[in-house]
């Protein structure tokens, strides 16, 4: 089992959410929100932020895949899509936005519990991807400002790449900072006397 989370629910008919709701909480998780339309669901969301949504898709004002976009776009968390009908472009409109599960009326607990672990799961593994590719895009950043920087002094003071290397390492130590802020230091200093 999952440590325990929470959870708002979104679903226009009141015996669902209330399903949802005593369901949860014998999963032992907490339900924060219950909301019976789509825009409920986002200031439920707004108010206090939880660790999953569980939301219908056909509900008044805006479906549930509607406002599971509309929540990725303040704050991505995962979601789990509830519906009655299992059509295929309904099926595909969740894929297309990311949506981790995709259950059909009626729920089974069990079915419930297998969707809430699979959604935090795979929502973890997504927010590692997403931060080593983070990580890598900067590492690349980091690496361009310290071969410019190297080029500067190359040019400059007229040395050869690896004694170039070598003076941004021993400027990083005797400063005590990382290469890449005396890299940018000398690319700052470049561009402010016009090279």
């Amino acid at each position: 089992m999952t440590d325990p989370l929470k959870i708002v629910v979104a679903d226009d008919e009141p015996e669902m959410r209330e399903y949802l709701q005593e369901t949860i909480s014998l999963l032992g998780h907490e339900v924060i929100g219950a909301a019976a339309t789509g825009r409920e669901l986002l200031i439920c969301c707004r108010d206090s932020p939880p660790d999953l949504v569980i939301t219908d898709i056909k509900m008044p004002d805006m479906d549930g895949i509607q406002a599971a976009n509309e929540l990725r776009n303040i704050r991505p968390l995962p979601v789990i899509l509830v519906s009655a009908y299992h059509e295929p472009e309904l099926i595909e409109r969740a894929l297309n936005d990311h949506v981790l599960a995709f259950l059909v009326k009626p729920i089974k607990q069990a079915d419930l519990e297998t969707a809430i672990a699979l959604a935090v799961r795979r929502f973890q593994e997504f927010c590692a991807l997403q931060q080593q590719a983070d990580d890598l895009r900067q590492a690349l950043e980091d690496r361009k400002l310290v071969e410019r920087a190297k080029g500067i002094l190359m040019k400059r003071a007229a040395m050869s790449e690896a004694d170039a290397f070598r003076r941004l390492q021993r400027l990083a130590s005797d400063k005590n900072t990382k290469m890449v802020e005396i890299a940018r230091t000398i690319v700052v200093a470049e561009e402010a006397f016009g090279g």
